[in-house]
């Protein structure tokens, strides 16, 4: 499967009109990528009981950086009814 990503500014005026594959970003160097990235993963008295989210993120993050690009990744956890609730920090695996 491609990897497939929302490149800001890749096509006309619009900003984040659509997907396109890495492939077809052009010259990435120096330019800042923010990627969509899902890590809610289970998790045990602050430890990862399984990474296939985090690992399945790799392969996209390392072939931007090959590319040039810094690479940002944008995820939450969520906060249920607007609480902070320790036990869904992303902390332990940033």
């Amino acid at each position: 499967m491609p990897h497939r990503t929302r490149l800001a500014g890749h096509s006309g005026g619009n900003t984040m009109s659509s997907f396109k594959r890495l492939a077809d970003a052009g010259d990435l160097t120096g330019k800042t990528a923010l990627v969509r990235v899902d890590f809610n993963v289970p998790m045990e008295n602050g430890l990862v009981t399984d990474d296939t989210r985090l690992r399945a993120a790799i392969d996209t993050v390392q072939t931007l950086r090959t590319q040039g690009a810094k690479v940002a990744l944008l995820a939450h956890f969520g906060r249920p009814k607007g609480e902070r609730v320790a036990d869904m920090s992303l902390a332990p695996i940033a």
